[in-house]
């Protein structure tokens, strides 16, 4: 046999692996664009009650905005937590109407538009996921299958958990505070009336940013089991990851101190973690490496 008839018969070998996984691969993608434009399909058709969800912070901020020149009284960050969390009633004299603008004739149709796209990925993501796994899992070991699957679960977990700190806390915040600068005398009124498409804008980026920033942990642990990161790295340069943090925050939120603080300080938290995280690994690893030792 010649290197030639050798050459092609090698060729044609590691073809049929490729196909296969190029036919896996599409099959897999066909299942995430289903799945995708069915959850698409489902947010677009409830895209106005997914509207008043996401609007419902702003009316709460503006509930106890409202509430607060009424009485008179101080609004207390608890106490607009609860009522955007319906953990407590509106305060008397805090009823009212919030009012949104559309200034294009196409405006609300591209803002539902956006929300069911953003609404699909959410909901799709279980899918997503799963189908990424199950396409990489034959090229895992035992092992690796294990340390994969932790991940799987925690990662929609802490991005829940970033947005949740959005919508009860960062959101509310944000709107009471710009409806605080609002003027009103000497026959001047200079009313916040946001676009409905600047306002959901700024709640998908936020809710995004977020969740995306709150995978710290999860990267930060895959890149110490494989061994690109250790610890003592990242003990060593806590100082230059919070410069970094803050500088992240004041890149996402909006130009105001409060925003900044609310995602620079769980970010803090969540590096600490991270090096917990990290740690452990290696002393699963160390003590791995000295039972191998032994056995030989």
């Amino acid at each position: 046999m010649s290197h030639t008839d050798i050459d092609e018969a090698e060729i044609e070998a590691s073809r049929a692996p490729l196909m296969s996984h190029l036919i896996e691969l599409r099959g897999r993608l066909l299942i995430c664009v289903v799945a995708f434009a069915l959850a698409f399909i489902g947010c677009f058709y409830f895209a106005a009650d997914i509207q008043l969800i996401l609007i419902h912070p702003f009316q709460a901020a503006s509930a106890m905005h409202a509430a607060a020149g009424a009485n008179g009284h101080h609004v207390s960050p608890f106490d607009l937590i609860a009522v955007t969390a319906g953990l407590k009633p509106v305060p008397a004299g805090g009823q009212g109407v919030v009012q949104l603008i559309a200034t294009a004739p196409l405006e609300q149709l591209f803002t539902k538009m956006k929300i069911a796209g953003f609404g699909a990925v959410v909901v799709a993501f279980p899918v997503l996921a799963w189908q990424l796994y199950r396409f990489v899992a034959p090229g895992l070991y035992r092992n690796e299958k294990g340390a994969f699957l932790p991940f799987l679960i925690a990662a929609p977990l802490l991005f829940l958990m970033g947005a949740a700190l959005v919508y009860f806390v960062m959101l509310p915040f944000v709107m009471w505070f710009s409806l605080g600068q609002q003027v009103t005398g000497d026959g001047v009124s200079v009313a916040l009336l946001p676009k409905i498409s600047e306002y959901l804008n700024l709640v998908t980026a936020l809710l995004l940013a977020f969740g995306l920033c709150f995978q710290l942990p999860i990267v930060m642990t895959l890149l110490g089991m494989a061994g690109i990161i250790s610890s003592k790295v990242m003990s060593e340069g806590r100082r230059y990851a919070i410069v970094a943090v803050v500088v992240v925050a004041a890149v996402v939120t909006p130009p105001d101190p409060i925003s900044q603080l609310m995602l620079a300080i769980p970010l803090v938290l969540l590096y600490e973690i991270s090096i917990w995280c990290v740690r452990l690994i290696e002393l699963r690893r160390n003590k791995r490496d000295i039972a191998e030792g032994l056995a030989v």
